[in-house]
């Protein structure tokens, strides 16, 4: 391709946008800022294309720009960092954990679409459900982030040991290195097995199903906790916060519904799992508002865990901002 032409340039690269978005969002654990990335990724891409080769292919030398764009990100104290979220008030029990992962958002499944369907590379270990899972990504930005690329790059995507080493300008024998040490700390942050005396789930169709009576109940307000007798936990990563084990988890939700709000859900899907957008009424005008997004952490056929989000991440999901 001959550099100064916009309409090859585009046909060379954009086939790859997505999954660069992708990878950008587990290294960054946001989709607006991977979204950013990319973009830096192909203004880099295009300013030095009259020095590209083609000693590798141009997806991997696209990777090798988008990870060190990521790099720079995370190394950048102008990184955008979360606004302060408001203490609990004084009507909520105290969250009895806090949680480690401060900068955190969750990826609509609607982007995984159009993903080139190219198999990872032979080194591969971790199965692409895994690896968008909303666990998998939480425990990566509790990596440093060189030992977060090396892994996503090895592990993820199946980059051989001296590809990556050529993307992050370091030896082979350094990025073996920083992966053991990497496999190491992800076991470590990565929740065990799940427990077999969690609630089950039959089905999104089935009547009997929790995730039918969780939208039912939330929608005629009946204790929604009820249906989630050992769920493991409830999350806000912005707000710092985690209510651990049934018991705190019950108070919190008892807390919520002694309220007597009115709520309204909307199914969607974030990182392979089931997602709802949360609406409350206001009883002064009837109609009900976005109060973010839950996204539930399933064991097999069962709920682990519940994490929260404001209403920052709505628009990504095509979500309104109002209900009539």
């Amino acid at each position: 391709m001959q550099a100064g032409d916009p309409d090859a340039f585009a046909e060379l690269v954009e086939g790859h946008r997505r999954e660069l978005v992708l990878h950008c969002y587990r290294l960054l654990g946001s989709a607006q800022d991977a979204e950013d990335a990319v973009q830096e990724t192909f203004l880099a891409a295009w300013q030095h294309i009259a020095g590209f080769e083609a000693r590798s292919s141009v997806r991997t030398w696209l990777y090798r720009i988008a990870t060190n764009r990521c790099l720079a990100a995370l190394r950048s104290a102008r990184r955008r960092q979360p606004d302060k979220v408001a203490v609990l008030a004084a009507r909520y029990p105290q969250p009895n954990a806090t949680s480690e992962v401060m900068w955190l958002e969750p990826y609509p499944d609607l982007l995984l679409e159009g993903i080139a369907d190219a198999a990872p590379g032979p080194d591969a270990r971790v199965e692409a459900r895994e690896a968008i899972s909303l666990a998998f990504v939480a425990a990566l930005q509790l990596l440093p982030p060189r030992q977060r690329a090396v892994l996503v790059l090895r592990d993820v995507l199946g980059f051989r040991a001296k590809e990556v080493a050529a993307m992050l300008d370091t030896g082979e024998d350094s990025v073996s290195n920083a992966l053991r040490h990497a496999r190491a700390n992800l076991q470590k942050r990565l929740s065990p097995p799940g427990d077999p005396h969690l609630p089950r789930i039959r089905g999104p169709n089935e009547p009997s199903s929790n995730i039918w009576l969780l939208r039912t109940r939330l929608g005629t307000l009946l204790p929604w906790w009820r249906c989630l007798p050992k769920m493991s936990s409830f999350t806000a990563p912005l707000a710092d916060m985690q209510f651990v084990g049934p018991a705190t988890a019950g108070r919190l939700f008892e807390a919520i519904f002694a309220q007597a709000r009115s709520y309204r859900l909307i199914d969607t899907r974030a990182n392979g799992q089931p997602a709802f957008g949360v609406y409350v009424r206001d009883p002064a005008t009837g109609v009900f508002h976005a109060n973010g997004m839950v996204v539930l952490t399933l064991a097999g056929d069962r709920i682990r865990a519940m994490t929260r989000f404001d209403n920052s991440v709505i628009a990504k999901f095509g979500l309104p901002r109002r209900l009539p």
